[in-house]
């Protein structure tokens, strides 16, 4: 008799009571997820096999919200490329949390006009205290475990950026920052790695949060990409012994406002001659020369680019090919455009909790379609120059 068959056998001799349907269907889908990763990997676990494809990479947990109740999953994961499960449905967790802010927000009576007609619409109006509680610390528990996971391997690329979103505070509305970490490990994978709200971004914000960071155990960042945040610059020196790396497109637009309606084309061409060239030593020579040939005209354009060049051109040390995806905030842009377009549903949270819960289950499935992308964001190969590990660092010998 298989092992699938012995487990099967237990369980249907089980007493009938509430769980057995939700450990069925755990059991039926633990079974597919498991065929579908043979049928990619070339064989069954723990098979030996000269037919096999790609080697298993254990597992990662997650839960799936059935009619029957919460069903844990393990899915199983590869050394190379990805799997997601066919059931699985994507961005479900956060459609849920959306929900629960807006019941939230009517549950305590500071709903904007918004929200009432959401709250209307839904058909959520006979919605109870206790049936919201319950719903926000079902995701609370999740959207927590995500934030607090412990963070392993190195991470020489961080990008942080951050979107303000209005709460309500001690009677008042006020604008909180919402702060995002993302990285790309030396797997060349990128996933979300935190998240902070605050009221300003100070130094001392920043310090915390990059801590937070350091204490679940983010190390080998080697360039810190952000706006132009002096706060930031100093706590990634201070906590992580970082370089900064001020987003090169912004630094763009605050340029060109000092070059006039009509030198903002010419002054754009010049100083992407910079940026084409082909390491760090050479693209400073050529912004300063650039600078030079516009200080008589335009000082103080000048002036911003000596003080910006150290901050501007910091990406230029780093590997060729890593280039494009390291000089500026773009790559964490796209997570914020979705973190603005749920909560502008909302318009005004009615706690920093209910924000929290929110944008954590945003970030947390963006995570996950990062962890199923069968592409890699930056090419494996590339980051044995960056690694502290001596084995990985290690150039390749020729044969």
């Amino acid at each position: 008799m298989t092992d699938d068959m012995i487990a099967f056998r237990g369980l249907m001799e089980k007493s009938a009571d509430a769980d057995l349907l939700r450990e069925m269907i755990g059991f039926a889908a633990q079974r597919l997820m498991e065929l579908e990763v043979g049928q990619l990997t070339g064989a069954a676990h723990g098979e030996k096999s000269a037919e096999r494809l790609v080697q298993r990479n254990g597992y990662r947990e997650r839960d799936w919200e059935t009619r029957a109740g919460t069903v844990e999953l393990r899915i199983p994961k590869l050394r190379k490329g990805s799997y997601f499960p066919f059931f699985l449905e994507p961005r479900r967790l956060a459609e849920k949390a959306l929900t629960a802010v807006i019941q939230e927000a009517y549950i305590q009576g500071v709903s904007t006009r918004s929200v009432d007609d959401l709250v209307r619409a839904m058909g959520m109006s006979g919605i109870s205290k206790s049936q919201v509680s319950r719903l926000c610390e079902e995701i609370d528990e999740r959207v927590q475990a995500f934030l607090e996971r412990p963070i392993e391997g190195e991470w020489p690329y961080l990008w942080i950026d951050a979107t303000y979103v209005k709460v309500r505070q001690a009677g008042r509305v006020v604008s909180m920052a919402v702060t995002v970490a993302v990285g790309v490990n030396t797997d060349g994978r990128r996933e979300v790695l935190g998240m902070g709200i605050g009221p300003s971004e100070a130094e001392t914000f920043w310090t915390e949060f990059l801590r937070k960071l350091a204490r679940r155990g983010l190390r080998g960042v080697k360039l810190v990409i952000s706006d132009a945040h002096e706060g930031l610059k100093a706590a990634a020196a201070r906590v992580l012994s970082a370089t900064h790396q001020r987003c090169r497109v912004h630094f763009a637009r605050n340029a060109l406002a000092h070059a006039g309606k009509n030198g903002r084309r010419v002054v754009s061409a010049l100083m992407a001659t910079a940026f084409a060239q082909d390491d760090a030593d050479a693209a400073k020579a050529q912004w300063r020369r650039v600078s030079d040939q516009l200080r008589p005209k335009l000082p103080k354009l000048a002036e911003l680019m000596d003080r910006a060049e150290d901050d501007v051109l910091a990406y230029m040390s780093f590997p060729a090919s890593h280039r494009v995806k390291i000089h500026s905030v773009n790559p964490i842009e796209r997570v914020n455009r979705e973190i603005k377009r749920r909560t502008e549903v909302v318009g005004i949270f009615p706690n920093e909790a209910a924000l929290a819960r929110l944008v954590g289950a945003i970030l947390l499935e963006q995570s996950d379609e990062w962890a199923v992308q069968r592409s890699r964001y930056m090419p494996l190969e590339s980051f044995a120059p960056l690694s502290d590990d001596a084995l990985v660092s290690l150039p390749a010998v020729a044969a």
